[in-house]
């Protein structure tokens, strides 16, 4: 995976002015993010800002300045916003399907201790971490909130599994906690997975790991049941600061994780079953990264900072043009985005068991995808957006 500077959503201020969160929506078509004074901006999926809004205090006499917004999620549909503030309240904003629509707060949660971070996984379904430490679930649909398991260190972060069926929360005594809501017949445990050396602030759930980082300058690779699998050791690394942020690829296959300056990112061997570290992205006087959010496709990842910028980074293993009419994106061992040149119109091949894409070809006067890979052969009609993946039968009767 090699990240490309792409453009500047956003311009850094001479001093802090941190970005605290930022989301794409499940579409692709909208990025939103949450600046320093509360303010939430909405870009298209050019990069054009094209509306924004401002969030409110849980009670109006303490004024705006009284809170800080923690998290940030679109639903599903991407209709909707959830924000999670240090006020201890969740709000969800109806944002509408086109720009420029009405915002309206169509449900609120109090809670009783701050919200630290928050995610959208799943259709009327948001789930938060708190700072006395408990992980709650609030339902859009009821308008209420639910505790789903509690423990007695603050939350420093939340991610999900690639389908959203799994959650894992990182807390301020090194305890990584995985629930399921569905285990989508994996019989992977449930509860406390790990105790991390240091508070895994950068923690992301990628598809053969779970990648954990923080301040002590190590990022380690935990097995399904939480055994170490791998370690990368920058500790005597004196250019190298603590890791602040962490985010996987929507593929499962790449985590790249945010310092000072700098983004590491580990891409996902499937031919050696193991991470293998890429070429580090450094950027001069970037500051520390706060937030990193990757677009649904793969084909982009978002960066903020200390100082309130947002730089915006092209992703891919590799680009080609085949036969002068299509570009060929491969964003991951197992996904390729098809582009039609003249039309613009895309396509994702993925590989849904994980396998890594050899090679893509266009038959049927440019109609249908081929690709194959060790045990799998992938279809795709262009016009329909429609594929499939079958097991090829290698034995010989």
């Amino acid at each position: 995976m090699r990240l490309r500077h792409v453009r500047t959503l956003l311009s850094p201020q001479d001093g802090t002015a941190r970005v605290t969160c930022m989301a794409w929506s499940a579409s692709s078509a909208r990025f939103a993010v949450c600046t320093a004074d509360r303010v939430v901006l909405l870009y298209d999926e050019q990069g054009e800002r094209r509306d924004k809004f401002s969030t409110k205090p849980a009670d109006a006499k303490y004024g705006r300045k009284s809170y800080v917004v923690k998290g940030m999620a679109f639903s599903p549909d991407s209709t909707k916003i959830a924000i999670g503030q240090t006020d201890n309240i969740v709000y969800v904003y109806k944002i509408g399907e086109e720009w420029g629509d009405k915002k309206v707060i169509c449900n609120k949660f109090i809670q009783t201790s701050a919200v630290t971070c928050l995610l959208w996984p799943v259709e009327n379904v948001i789930v938060f971490g708190l700072a006395e430490g408990k992980v709650r679930l609030a339902n859009t649909k009821n308008n209420k909130s639910s505790t789903i398991y509690g423990t007695d260190s603050y939350v420093v972060s939340l991610t999900s599994n690639v389908s959203g069926k799994g959650i894992l929360s990182g807390h301020a005594d090194g305890t990584i906690v995985r629930f399921f809501f569905d285990d989508e017949g994996s019989g992977e445990s449930q509860g406390k997975l790990v105790v991390h050396p240091c508070p895994p602030y950068a923690l992301a759930w990628a598809s053969n790991s779970i990648v954990a980082a923080g301040c002590d300058k190590k990022i380690v690779a935990y097995g399904k049941e939480g055994n170490v699998v791998q370690t990368f050791d920058y500790s005597r690394d004196s250019s190298e600061k603590e890791f602040t942020t962490a985010a996987a690829s929507p593929g499962g296959q790449s985590v790249v994780i945010g310092s000072y300056d700098r983004l590491r990112v580990l891409n996902w061997s499937p031919r050696r079953s193991a991470w293998e570290e890429g070429k580090p992205k450094e950027i001069a006087h970037l500051y520390t990264i706060t937030a990193l959010a990757w677009k649904r496709d793969g084909s982009r990842i978002c960066v903020g900072t200390l100082c309130g910028g947002v730089e915006q980074f092209d992703c891919c293993l590799r680009r080609s043009i085949y036969k002068n009419k299509f570009e060929m994106t491969y964003v991951g061992p197992s996904q390729v985005i098809v582009k039609n040149l003249s039309t613009g119109t895309r396509i994702v091949l993925k590989s849904q068991y994980g396998y890594e894409i050899d090679e893509v070809k266009i038959l049927g006067k440019d109609r249908y995808l081929v690709a194959h890979t060790s045990d799998t052969l992938l279809l795709g009609d262009i016009s329909s957006n429609k594929l499939s993946e079958v097991l090829q039968n290698l034995s010989v009767p």
